[in-house]
């Protein structure tokens, strides 16, 4: 299961890429950015604290030392590390090493913390359900504030332009999948994406992969129909290192910055920026804004100045955040999109099983 879901996940990483490079390359949307516009957009944003931020941050991950990331998988304190969205490969290794420690004692001895973990779960997910009821007015919140704070038309144009392909991208990787879904596990398309859509509306709200797992997990579970076996591996797993929708948006704005400061990039930089983006996706934590950390690494792989580094991120810092939204909801259907496969190809996808929940409403009055 583990190579499957590791091979599968880099494949669809790279057709994410792809897209992103051929739709940037062909509609070129940041060659119709005037000097003006970058003038203004380098004012507002190159030296606010959210774009230094970044740099700071990317600066720091290019230094550490390549088993770095050995070292940062195991716990410190495994209590904190399920408290930090950033340290999803943390809580993982955790839980592996705490499942074979409870197959090590026996079934009668660890069955108590199981049924413990489970109530646990089951608390957690209805809490989910709870606040997903007041998500639609969180997310009109978050949009209407990028609008009203956008009153330039000119700086409007350019950052819809460059939005227009990264969410054009997007889409073309929703049709992605469901081409996967329906050829390979032979599901309805509509029926699955409306099965996800709970969990595509959470992390459309969220911006993170890591917070939207548990309703990605009971989605793909009880009402997709992967058995747990295979969900309890996958998801986690994706959510750590399955970034399609963050390595498109990382491609568009690189190549997008290039043209807007009228730099040139060959082929090879942009072999280059394929490799990068995609080792970038796999490094990028699940939560959100980690996308623009990693886009500075690849725009430092194929030699942007640093310099005008801070002038490429006020391009598109703007509309950032809800193009965060978008993404992630491509990174969670793309995670279930792999469990599908990758339980279609052990035997382990069934009929969806859909708990009933008994809420104590009456109880509760």
């Amino acid at each position: 299961i583990g190579i499957r879901t590791i091979i599968i996940y880099v494949l669809t990483t790279v057709v994410a890429i792809s897209i992103g490079l051929m739709l940037v390359n062909a509609l070129q949307p940041g060659d119709g950015v005037s000097d003006e516009t970058i003038a203004k957009l380098t004012d507002t944003y190159s030296s606010t604290s959210g774009v230094q931020a970044k740099i700071a941050e990317a600066t720091k991950q290019v230094e550490s030392g390549p088993l770095q990331f050995l070292e940062d998988m195991v716990p410190d304190n495994a209590l904190s590390a399920m408290s930090n969205n950033k340290l999803m490969l943390q809580v993982i290794f955790f839980s592996i090493f705490l499942g074979i420690s409870m197959l090590l004692i026996g079934e009668k001895r660890a069955e108590p913390l199981k049924n413990f973990f489970d109530s646990l779960n089951d608390v957690v997910l209805k809490m989910v359900d709870l606040i997903m009821l007041s998500a639609p007015y969180a997310v009109f919140a978050l949009l209407a504030s990028v609008v009203v704070s956008s009153d330039d038309p000119d700086i409007l144009v350019a950052l819809a332009q460059y939005s227009g392909v990264v969410v054009l991208g997007l889409l073309l990787m929703i049709s992605f999948y469901v081409l996967l879904v329906t050829t390979i596990t032979k599901k309805n398309p509509f029926w699955f994406l409306k099965e996800i859509s709970p969990a595509q509306l959470l992390a459309f709200s969220t911006s993170s992969s890591a917070a939207t797992l548990p309703v990605t997990m009971e989605r793909v579970t009880e009402h997709i129909g992967v058995e747990e076996e295979v969900s309890s591996f996958v998801l986690p797993v994706g959510a750590t290192i399955n970034m399609d929708g963050t390595s498109l948006y990382q491609a568009v704005a690189a190549v997008f910055i290039f043209q807007a400061l009228g730099l040139d990039l060959t082929f090879g930089d942009q072999i280059t920026i394929v490799l990068t983006a995609l080792l970038a996706s796999i490094g990028s934590a699940a939560v959100p804004g980690a996308g623009m950390v990693m886009l500075v690494i690849v725009l430092e792989s194929v030699g942007l100045p640093p310099e005008l580094l801070p002038i490429g991120l006020a391009l598109i810092f703007a509309v950032d955040r809800p193009l965060d939204m978008c993404r992630t909801v491509i990174n969670v259907t793309g995670d279930a999109t792999v469990s599908m496969l990758v339980a279609k190809s052990v035997g382990k996808l069934g009929e969806p099983k859909i708990k009933e929940w008994d809420d104590h409403y009456e109880e509760v009055k």
